[in-house]
């Protein structure tokens, strides 16, 4: 039998590939990770509590994991989705429509379509620096007794707006909010941005995994202590998670919750200011953002995309390229790490840009910004057309450029030729796009 899955991490492992991408261990290289041992993946013997009825050391595991006293902790071994699924569930038999920024992530999605009820998507603010949602535009939101609102914060880039205000407006109009603060679990940390914790967001979802050093999938949800709902929310994690929860992820949860604890940011900043040089020395473009832990490279006349096969020779895995930019996910360094800081400086010497061009500016793709209206539906009867004669159908499934994993154009919109417009720009640029397959789309029959 062939083995694809386990050969291709083989050799990454063995060709010592370098991590700037999620999970924030960095292949084992930050944090106290190597500590677990396989022998600990066990089940709920005696002696070993059970998350779906906390009463022993899972109970004052998560107690440990406070992270702010007006909130409660909860682990999430089916990563942070099931945290989204869970609260958009519990809302479900209340009056009133969902409220979202546009960049929420696709699980949110998938929430407004288990429980089949629409949403309003609120207009936003583009960032300068990436073209990409920054978030909703705070000062002209509108407000229609909505059950729920959902914003992500940071942005995948690491790009922050006012979560404060936003909270504060929501709670004016008696809206809950829940927070994704998915590549935010770091936030709070000396030197990098407040955490929506701060804001008195009902619920925030934390992907520890992605910045902190625990194993994938490694997630907790905080509920503030005056959230709504909070029984129906923790009755619903059962449901949308495993009932043979990994103990090991919940062990990674508490070793990461401790490094964060003890974190001293020093020696992070140090050698984040020595990477920043070595990349400038090369003539790369870096553009730093709010939060300290996300790098963007640019190269004037050349796409990420580009960007990302320089790096990928050198054995340097990027988070995330679009047509413009790689993202750069940093490791939180620390005295004690073994992550091969000297061997990622020496590699970018080695990087051998071609010249410059202004002969080749890069226009960003344009995202819309509008507010709009989410309405899930059945599909029925379905068939996948080629994007060139979609105009005037209606889109059966996401339109979602991944990285990020956030919808560009919705199902049940109806295809303009912008929109088509735009597909081709993903499909030329080279994005990995769901729902586009050999230049087709699903369409519904009409």
């Amino acid at each position: 039998m062939e083995l694809p899955i386990f050969e291709k991490l083989s050799q990454l492992v063995n060709e010592k590939a370098i991590s700037l991408h999620v999970p924030g261990h960095k292949n084992g290289t930050i944090g106290r990770i190597k500590n677990l041992d396989f022998k600990m993946d066990m089940t709920e013997i005696t002696g070993l509590d059970d998350l779906h009825h906390p009463e022993d050391i899972i109970l004052q595991s998560m107690q440990h994991c406070r992270k702010h006293p007006d909130y409660n902790a909860y682990f999430l071994i089916n990563g942070t989705t099931s945290g989204i699924l869970s609260v958009i569930q519990s809302f479900s038999k209340r009056n009133g429509d969902y409220l979202i920024s546009r960049n929420v992530h696709k699980s949110v999605f998938h929430g407004l379509d288990i429980v089949q009820q629409p949403a309003d998507i609120l207009a936003m603010t583009k960032s300068r620096d990436s073209d990409q949602y920054l978030g909703p535009d705070v000062h002209n939101m509108k407000f229609n007794h909505q059950k729920l609102a959902i914003v992500t914060y940071p942005n995948y880039y690491g790009e922050c707006f006012d979560i404060n205000e936003f909270v504060d407006r929501a709670h004016s109009e008696a809206i809950p909010v829940l927070v994704d603060e998915a590549h935010g679990a770091h936030f709070n940390l000396d030197h990098f941005p407040k955490s929506a914790l701060e804001s008195g967001a009902d619920y925030v979802v934390q992907s520890y995994h992605k910045t902190l050093p625990a194993l994938t999938m490694g997630s907790i949800l905080f509920i503030h202590k005056n959230a709504p709902l909070k029984d129906e929310i923790v009755r619903y994690l059962g449901y949308f998670q495993t009932s043979s929860p990994s103990y090991l992820v919940m062990a990674s949860l508490e070793l990461a919750h401790q490094f964060y604890v003890d974190y001293d940011s020093s020696i992070f900043l140090e050698k984040r200011k020595q990477l920043i040089d070595t990349l400038n020395k090369t003539g790369l473009t870096t553009v730093c953002v709010s939060d300290p832990l996300k790098l963007l490279i640019q190269y004037p006349g050349y796409s990420g995309f580009e960007i990302q096969t320089w790096f990928e020779k050198l054995g340097i895995y990027v988070e995330l390229a679009d047509d413009k930019q790689v993202l750069l996910v940093l490791p939180l360094w620390h005295e004690d790490d073994t992550y091969p800081f000297e061997a990622l400086l020496n590699k970018i010497t080695y990087l051998n840009l071609p010249v410059r061009s202004t002969h080749k500016p890069m226009s960003s793709i344009q995202l819309p910004v509008d507010e709009g209206k989410y309405f899930p539906s059945e599909n029925g009867e379905v068939t996948w057309m080629h994007i060139d004669h979609a105009e005037h159908s209606i889109l059966a499934a996401h339109i979602i450029p991944y990285p990020p994993g956030i919808p560009v154009y919705l199902k049940g919109e109806r295809i303009t030729r912008n929109m088509i417009k735009l597909m081709r720009e993903y499909l030329q640029k080279g994005d990995k796009v769901e729902g586009i397959k050999n230049e087709k789309i699903l369409v519904k029959d009409e």
